[in-house]
């Protein structure tokens, strides 16, 4: 493909002026600006006059500065990352993964065929991951690496696109917000989606503004990869063909993209059929409403009302103040769309079937501390600050990024503590451990409440699962099959007179849901006509109960 230089202004839109052109044309280096300054600036005063170090820094400085401001968000989010990974216990969605990625590979295909097709990558990932250790610190360390990825992507982006300090303030603010954190220290898929989306951003600033095949083969590559971790990653180009149009890029651009995103949705659309067949998993979903909408923003911008109006302030600033176009794409043309489009249309598809949550577009968060952080830069620009005090403006943008951290220390050590799940999966096989002895049963209610015993296998040694006809790996379902109910009472019948029959419930699904679903209703009335409960011991999100005979 041939190079095409950009068309559009300063801002979002409009006529590009000539000389904005030749600027932009202007070959790149290891990122937009001439030199490496701490904020990338030309050594010159307000109005063009000579400052006291006039003159682009040596390459080697440029190259440093740029790989510092890259770097050290890294290294924050790794901190942050395993800064209590240990939560000493797994919840519901973390079972799953445990115990679907040590099955053997044609177990996880015969699972794939009934449920769950649409993590089935993630899957495939993690049972590489838990044949080297099997724990639940190995369960989370790949988030945790893929968001320190992320987070120095998203700085390689600011600095591309705006300055180094631009990408220094927007890697520290993606590290230290607490919805990262929350799923840098879980293990399922959508760290791993995040990281997909920022790498795939990275890759189509750098396809448009050097093409060629192999740029666009890497772009569609990431994000038909991304997809495949998850579905609605998809959305990623809705947000990526607004850039293009607000950049009002060349035709070549249009047609080196658009191979590419064709290629991309190609390869998801297999896995998009089938995965209808498998909708009932998430049926649980509700119709989102302002609320949610409310939910995800304070999840993007700040849980805090302080940072929150700061964040939107800043994010507001970049916006309708945008810094001069350094390269083929504006800053607030990636990073606005990024944050707003898959959110948008989720939301509206989720009217006719709810889909919408907030993990599901984790992957679109990295365009507000982008926008925050080119906020930032304008209003310091307006200071006359000499060539010089630019580092300490630069220091004095990562100690506001450090104090809105400690502002929201109290969510992000809430984000370490088991509560901040819904369920404590370890806490109710504990109990189990303890009161239960060998010979006695267990019942599960609802079927799915087997998760506690996939989960932590141990503390269930030596008792008989009453209602289990087929086991998960055998049967390729996530918690296996059970009895009919008059296979269920018979089993109790044959029980010895003086044997204990311990309940496992899921206390968040509730009477009402148990009575709804007649299977587990059966279960219900089945043993309450044999059994009557005796004693229980209740822990977030289920429940021990013991049983006797009547």
């Amino acid at each position: 493909m041939g190079r095409t230089g950009p068309t559009a202004p300063a801002g979002l839109g409009g006529p590009a002026r000539r000389a904005d052109r030749a600027a932009v044309r202007r070959p790149a280096t290891t990122g937009p600006e001439p030199d490496g300054l701490p904020g990338g600036e030309t050594g010159r005063e307000p109005g063009g006059v000579p400052g006291p170090s006039a003159g682009p820094p040596p390459r080697g400085v440029r190259k440093r500065t740029a790989a510092a401001a890259v770097l050290a968000p890294a290294a924050v989010m790794l901190a942050l990352g395993l800064w209590g990974l240990d939560r000493g216990t797994m919840w519901r969605d973390e079972s799953a993964t445990f115990q679907v990625a040590r099955r053997s590979l044609p177990e996880i295909w015969h699972l794939l065929g009934t449920i769950d097709a649409v993590h089935g990558l993630y899957y495939l990932l993690m049972h590489a991951v838990l044949a080297v250790r099997d724990d639940e610190l190995a369960l989370r360390v790949p988030s945790v690496l893929a968001t320190a990825a992320t987070a120095a992507l998203v700085a390689a982006i600011g600095c591309r696109l705006a300055r180094p300090r631009v990408g220094l303030w927007a890697g520290l603010l993606y590290a230290t917000t607490p919805f990262v954190s929350h799923y840098a220290q879980e293990g399922r898929s959508y760290a791993l989606v995040a990281t997909g989306a920022a790498l795939a951003t990275w890759l189509l600033i750098r396809a448009v503004e050097h093409p060629s095949y192999g740029r666009w083969t890497g772009y569609g590559v990431a994000v038909g990869v991304t997809a495949l971790l998850h579905e609605f990653a998809i959305l990623l180009l809705a947000a990526h063909g607004l850039t293009l149009l607000l950049s009002r890029v060349a035709w070549r651009t249009w047609r080196g993209w658009g191979c590419a995103a064709s290629a991309a949705a190609l390869a998801l659309l297999p896995l998009a059929l089938f995965s209808q067949g498998q909708s009932g998993q998430v049926s649980w979903i509700r119709t989102p409403g302002p609320e949610e909408a409310e939910a995800l923003l304070r999840a993007f911008a700040g849980p805090g009302d302080t940072v929150l109006a700061g964040t939107l302030l800043l994010a507001a600033v970049a916006l309708l103040a945008p810094r001069p176009r350094t390269g083929a794409l504006h800053l607030g043309a990636v990073a606005l769309p990024l944050a707003l489009v898959p959110p948008v249309l989720l939301y509206a598809a989720a009217q006719w079937q709810p889909l919408f949550l907030d993990r599901y577009l984790l992957f679109g968060l990295a365009g507000v501390p982008l926008l925050a952080a080119a906020g930032a830069d304008r209003v310091l620009g307006l200071l006359p600050l000499p060539p010089r005090g630019r580092w300490a403006a630069a220091a004095a943008g990562v100690a506001v990024v450090a104090g809105a951290f400690a502002g929201q220390l109290p969510e992000q050590e809430r984000e370490r503590l088991p509560a901040s799940r819904g369920d404590e999966l370890a806490r109710t096989a504990s109990v189990v451990g303890r009161l239960a002895r060998p010979g006695d049963a267990v019942l599960f209610l609802p079927l799915h409440e087997r998760r506690v015993a996939l989960a932590y296998p141990r503390d269930f040694t030596g008792l008989r699962d009453l209602t289990l006809q087929r086991s998960p790996a055998a049967s390729g379902t996530l918690f296996g099959e059970e009895v009919p109910a008059a296979e269920l009472r018979a089993r109790l019948a044959r029980l010895p007179a003086s044997a204990r029959v311990w309940v496992v419930s899921d206390t968040n699904a509730g009477d009402r849901w148990i009575r709804s679903q007649r299977a587990e209703h059966a279960k219900t009335t089945v043993l309450g006509e044999l059994y009557r409960e005796k004693s229980s011991v209740f822990v977030r999100g289920g429940a021990v109960s013991l049983y006797v005979r009547r």
